[in-house]
């Protein structure tokens, strides 16, 4: 039997909410321990599956893992076990974790050689890995796919620093070439990398270590290979989707809502997005202070016209707030019309909150208008699925927001993403059960 979320909605709550560490920075961080035989500390450490997987995976390949509290861990990735990575274990393991592919390039750096099973992960549409193998291509290691076994095989004995020009800014195909480049012979520059605050943590921490990357923070990342790296210590940044998650549930459910922490000039243009969307919020500190709101309007265009909010790679409005802005529309006052760029099946779980009583036009795989309700009639609960993390959470934030009781299935989803949200939530007073 699955789990599920029982929630009766229509409440608002009240309170302070801490978010997690940033879940992908975590996979990138994390797998940059293998990097160095040295000591590496990191924490905020999110207590999510995607993550713990990816720590488990590099305890079954040698690395000496301590907990040394709730949110962090030493990694010591001394001894690797190369056999490791033709076993099943790891073809199952590293299969079942889309963050798996994220090991590549540390170890092609490192020991020359990788393999990979081919990964699975999040059902929103065609996530290519092609920007990763095409890096690895151009500093020279050498790969073949065998349909047999379902195994890249990767061999990179002879790494060298090559320019590249990224096809898409893709965060992780950056995060992987970057990591195999830094221990690789000569310079490698990046155009068109991914820039994100990942990414720059990323860099700073591999800097730390001993690396020579400069161009952080800009699409032209130039790195001077070096022979080795060592330890360091390192803390991730608060995760900025659960922090644009609790905005949105704020604003929906008329709440007075305190995030803590938020390392606000990492937002980016998160919290303008939402304050287009008509929702108050301002910074107090480090926090971001959310007021009750019987009523947000959307603002439109200078010229009158609609407005549209769009997904972009960074500093544009990240994809993965797309599904929670969506949401959060239908109980503004005006239209907007939503367009998810990048992945093309996100918008598909518009149908269950028609079923809840939203007045939503879905365009096209990729764009939605949202025509708000005003709080003018509530959403009604309703039985759902949840398809994929950020859809999940969307649908949560609407069933709170709802009148009657909601049930949510399928939370693996929701939980790969989001940790202890149920408690997290029932402290602000949400009336949500488990079963």
């Amino acid at each position: 039997m699955t789990n599920a979320f029982v929630i009766n909605g229509g409440k608002p709550l009240k309170g302070e909410i801490t978010p997690q560490g940033a879940k992908n920075e975590a996979l990138q961080v994390i797998s940059a321990v293998l990097l160095t035989d040295q000591k590496v500390t990191i924490s905020n450490i999110p207590d999510i599956k995607d993550v713990n997987k990816l720590i488990e995976l590099l305890g079954d390949m040698g690395v000496i893992v301590e907990k040394i509290a709730d949110d962090t861990y030493n990694f010591t990735a001394k001894d690797i076990d190369q056999d490791f990575f033709q076993s099943e274990t790891f073809k199952s393991k590293g299969g079942g974790l889309r963050g798996s592919i994220m090991i590549v390039g540390p170890l092609l750096a490192r020991f020359g050689k990788a393999s990979i099973p081919k990964p699975g992960g999040d059902k929103i549409g065609r996530r290519r890995l092609d920007t990763h193998f095409l890096g690895f291509e151009k500093l020279g290691a050498q790969f073949n796919y065998n349909p047999a076994d379902g195994f890249f095989n990767v061999d990179a004995s002879n790494l060298q620093g090559t320019y590249i020009l990224l096809d898409e800014a893709s965060v992780t195909g950056t995060a992987n070439i970057v990591m195999a480049a830094v221990l690789a012979k000569g310079v490698t520059t990046i155009y068109n990398a991914a820039c994100e605050p990942y990414l720059q943590q990323l860099c700073k921490m591999l800097n730390r270590m001993g690396a020579k990357i400069s161009g952080i923070g800009s699409n032209l990342l130039t790195i001077e290979g070096v022979t080795y790296l060592g330890g360091t210590d390192h803390r991730l940044l608060p995760d900025m989707i659960e922090i644009g998650s609790f905005i949105g549930l704020a604003a929906m459910t008329g709440s007075e809502i305190t995030i803590k922490d938020v390392k606000y000039p990492e937002l980016g243009m998160i919290p303008d997005v939402f304050k287009r969307l008509g929702i108050k919020l301002e910074l107090r500190g480090d926090d971001i202070f959310i007021p009750a709101q019987d009523h947000y309007e959307i603002e439109t265009f200078i010229d009158g016209s609609i407005m549209t909010v769009a997904d972009a790679p960074w500093p544009g409005f990240t994809p993965d707030l797309i599904s929670i802005l969506l949401v959060v529309a239908i109980q503004a006052k005006g239209s907007v019309l939503i367009h998810q760029k990048m992945f093309e099946s996100r918008l598909f779980f518009v149908d269950k909150l028609l079923d809840m009583g939203a007045q939503i036009i879905l365009c096209d795989p990729h764009r939605a208008t949202v025509i708000g309700l005003d709080k003018q009639v509530q959403l009604r609960g309703i039985s759902m699925t949840s398809p994929d993390i950020r859809a999940g959470v969307a649908l949560l934030i609407a069933a709170l927001s709802a009148q009657g009781q909601s049930t949510i299935y399928n939370i693996e989803q929701i939980e790969r993403g989001y940790q202890h949200i149920d408690t997290r939530l029932k402290a602000l007073g949400a009336d949500i059960t488990r079963i």
